[in-house]
């Protein structure tokens, strides 16, 4: 089993910053693909950042040059930077990781961190 805990969510005026942080942890597991998805009240669960255990990273049109994916293999811990925060990031964060586990693949979720971006 992997477990995913998420932190760094809060309440932003809109253009601010927020870091997002993922850690995971477990045992006998090995996270490949680590990433970040969102989901706003009343709308579906949507791919926000992707990144490899190479450091290959995807990002949703939506948030390209204003969000950065980063992750650090030797902690199992995902980052994302939001910058230029506007109304419609509004969201819980879901971090997620596609991993290894005694041999098998295996996707977990984390519970969510909620960004609230206000005007």
């Amino acid at each position: 089993q992997v477990q995913l805990v998420e932190s760094g969510g809060g309440q932003v005026e809109v253009g601010g910053s927020l870091r997002l942080s993922c850690v995971a942890s477990g045992s006998n597991f090995i996270i490949n693909v680590m990433g970040w998805y969102r989901q706003a009240p009343g709308k579906q669960r949507e791919l926000v950042a992707t990144i490899t255990s190479g450091g290959n990273t995807n990002y949703a049109r939506s948030v390209k040059g204003r969000f950065t994916i980063s992750r650090d293999n030797a902690e199992n811990t995902v980052y994302l930077q939001m910058n230029s925060l506007k109304p419609e990031d509004t969201s819980v964060y879901y971090c997620n990781t596609g991993a290894t586990v005694n041999g098998y693949g295996m996707y977990y979720w984390g519970k969510g961190t909620l960004v609230t971006v206000s005007s």
